[in-house]
């Protein structure tokens, strides 16, 4: 059945609706597109389910989601159902392998800054309804720095970068992290090296990025290591399986596994604020008071 709308000022009523439990927020962002942003996420979100969590994995690119291409699902439903009350998210999310869940993208939602009222209210109530009881909440972004990518990368407690051996990434990845630290005040960034032909090829692309940001912002970057370019990342990709579930014993899916442990080892909000409707509070806000990137 559809949504539920509720008028917009009782919005903040629904923080008294909250499930004990509290949500890491993971955003997965590059800058530029063909890092293996994606690739990172999806494996990201089976390596931390594989440890025990329960993994809510959200296709955030509302124009050209591929997550559930990549993983080989067909989706009735999206985000934007929600959103138009015409279904509830617990009918939205869908099973993905290794017992995550996941949110298909909303195509066709333009802007989040583009909701009303009461699809605003609408879309927290859903969240805070949803009965999947998440512990990680992974939101794979769109490519690129537009201002739905800094949205939700605002709303996220974690900001994970990935670079390759592209001189364009290491330059979008230095805007990404200029804007929303100058712009939004985030000071913290985990970075991971991706499609890189040796550990010691990682560690250089990251020293590239550190010395650039040391210079010109005060920000804190944290080396999360490096996925290997691996020939069985391609063959999963076209048997549309997460490397990680095709090929468990790979070296990519050995890196996406160590990535992993260290993930969960990273901060959860506490209280209320960790909650999953509270992160679709902060990014309906943070859309709406706009403030994309300054020339």
């Amino acid at each position: 059945m559809p949504v539920s709308l509720v008028p917009a000022d009782q919005a903040t009523g629904l923080r008294h609706m909250v499930k004990p439990e509290s949500v890491r927020v993971i955003a997965v962002t590059g800058g530029k597109g063909g890092v293996g942003k994606t690739n990172v996420s999806v494996n990201l979100a089976l390596a931390l389910s594989a440890l025990g969590r329960e993994v809510l994995l959200m296709d955030a690119d509302l124009g050209l989601g591929n997550v559930d291409v990549l993983l080989g699902l067909r989706p009735e439903h999206n985000l934007s159902h929600v959103i138009n009350g015409e279904a509830t998210l617990d009918e939205v999310a869908i099973d993905g392998p290794g017992g995550i869940k996941l949110i298909p993208a909303a195509s066709g939602v333009r802007q989040m800054a583009e909701l009303g009222a009461a699809e605003t209210a609408g879309l927290i109530h859903a969240f805070s309804e949803f009965g999947y009881g998440a512990e990680v909440l992974i939101v794979d972004t769109a490519a690129g720095i537009a201002e739905n990518v800094l949205n939700f990368s605002k709303a996220s407690q974690e900001i994970l970068v990935v670079v390759c051996d592209e001189p364009a990434s290491i330059t979008d990845a230095y805007a990404m992290i200029k804007i929303l630290h100058r712009d939004h005040g985030r000071h913290r960034f985990r970075v991971v090296a991706n499609m890189t032909r040796s550990a010691s090829e990682g560690k250089s692309l990251f020293i590239k990025l550190l010395r650039v940001t040391d210079r010109f912002l005060d920000v804190s970057l944290d080396y999360m290591g490096a996925i290997p370019f691996d020939e069985s990342l391609r063959k999963a990709i076209q048997r549309q399986r997460a490397v990680i579930d095709a090929y468990p014993r790979s070296p990519s899916a050995i890196a996406f596994k160590k990535l992993a442990t260290v993930a969960d080892n990273w901060p959860v909000a506490t209280e209320a604020s960790g909650q999953l409707e509270f992160f679709v509070e902060r990014l309906i806000q943070v859309s709406q008071r706009g403030g994309g990137a300054r020339p």
